[in-house]
């Protein structure tokens, strides 16, 4: 069978025995997935370039040190790994992406009304700000399942296949972060609203 043929996992214990053609591979094989999945969140080609590229590095670096043991899961696995790389990319710019419906909206525009307004705008980023200050109070399974579920649009499906985890926990980490959301608010006396 040629190489080009074989199943990842084989290309995987290739590539961990020493052919580095395996991995070559395996990255043309899924180049198009990854890429396009790392660009669909973050809309950026140079960023998307420079995530990939640090998605594979984090792959040979963890195949190279023989603690991969994703047996058969190649792809999902990588995906995970972009995933969290696109994740750090936002909490390092201090930003999240926002919803795709349209360039504008943003989670709290029902907030105000439609009249431009400056002071509205400042209250409306100061509300932002504040909220992202609490998101990042929530434990880390929560925070991620609450960031990929309201700031990247993900479907429950595409956040348990990302992290690994069955759609029910993905559920219960959504859940359990809205709770501690409102704990934390209550607890607090913040006011979301202006």
């Amino acid at each position: 069978m040629a190489t080009n043929q074989l199943p990842d996992a084989l290309l995987v214990r290739d590539y961990i025995n020493g052919n580095e053609n395996a991995l070559a591979v395996l990255i043309n094989r899924h180049q198009s997935k990854i890429y396009g999945f790392i660009y669909s969140k973050v809309l950026d080609r140079d960023v998307s370039d420079d995530i990939f590229q640090d998605t594979f590095i984090k792959v040979i670096k963890t195949l190279k040190s023989n603690s991969y043991n994703e047996e058969g899961k190649f792809l999902p696995w990588v995906m995970r790994i972009a995933h969290n790389l696109i994740i750090d990319t936002f909490r390092k710019d201090k930003k999240m992406p926002k919803y795709r419906d349209s360039d504008d909206f943003s989670i709290f525009s029902i907030l105000m009304d439609n009249s431009p307004n400056i002071e509205g705008q400042i209250i409306t980023e100061q509300v932002e700000a504040d909220l992202l200050k609490l998101i990042n109070e929530l434990p880390d399974d929560q925070k991620d399942v609450l960031e990929m579920r309201i700031y990247q649009d993900l479907s429950f499906k595409e956040i348990a296949d990302l992290t690994g985890v069955s759609i029910n926990t993905a559920l219960g980490r959504m859940r359990y972060a809205v709770l501690n959301l409102r704990r934390i608010i209550e607890k607090n006396q913040i006011v979301l609203t202006n």
